[in-house]
């Protein structure tokens, strides 16, 4: 695994994290081994370091949530019927963010902060999700994991940054790194439900792969967010 990059969520990392990766399961071991340095990689483009070193602007937030709520959405409609397929139970109802994203879009769009273009990278996020749930729905589950596992982990970081940004400019703060239950109980829901797959060995390989290339999606995702910079 590569090194973490400075002043990245990676090096923020809680105890508690630390605690609980030497309880993670054979499977979660896994996922962590492949995603890593994509993890790192997305960590480090602009608009993450930009984010994270609290100088992002309202325009690239507000354009963020808009481009991560349609694909959301679809995660949380094919989800829960995709996972129990493989035998797996997550905790939906604390996971979902469709209800917060909705709420702070309402309030940015209340607060006039000005629309952005239709997000290209996005748009292709989401097909790409619809054919997985179709034809891969096990690929499919690897996007869950790697977007809530994420809001989970180092979107604590992000959340703390974006409302000291939104503060700034006298715009509202948003929720859509906020859970209700304690991030610990969730992220070992999160992890025991992935750990109950039911999966063929070539399942399970390409499970690994799609984490991966996940973060691709991610990653052009975070690039158009620095063009708008």
């Amino acid at each position: 695994m590569t090194a973490a990059i400075p002043g990245s969520i990676s090096d923020h990392a809680r105890p508690a994290d630390a605690v609980m990766r030497n309880g993670f399961g054979p499977r979660v071991r896994r996922l962590h081994g492949r995603i890593g340095a994509a993890h790192h990689k997305a960590e480090g483009m602009a608009f993450s370091r930009s984010l994270l070193a609290g100088e992002a602007s309202p325009l690239q937030l507000a354009a963020l949530l808009r481009a991560l709520a349609p694909a959301y959405a679809l995660i949380e409609r094919r989800g829960p019927a995709l996972a129990e397929a493989f035998g797996a139970t997550l905790p939906w109802a604390d996971l979902a963010r469709s209800a917060a994203l909705g709420h702070d879009l309402a309030q940015l769009e209340a607060a006039a902060v000005p629309a952005t273009p239709p997000s290209v990278a996005a748009s292709a996020w989401l097909e790409q999700l619809s054919t997985l749930a179709e034809t891969a729905p096990h690929r499919f589950l690897a996007h869950v994991y790697v977007r809530y596992g994420g809001d989970l982990s180092g979107g604590q970081q992000l959340s703390e940054q974006a409302n000291a940004i939104l503060r700034r400019h006298g715009l509202p703060a948003v929720e859509f790194w906020q859970f209700d239950r304690p991030l610990s109980e969730l992220k070992q829901g999160l992890h025991d439900g992935f750990e109950q797959l039911r999966l063929s060995e070539s399942q399970e390989q390409e499970l690994l792969q799609e984490a991966e290339d996940a973060f691709l999606a991610t990653q052009r995702l975070l690039a158009e967010l620095g063009e708008l910079a």
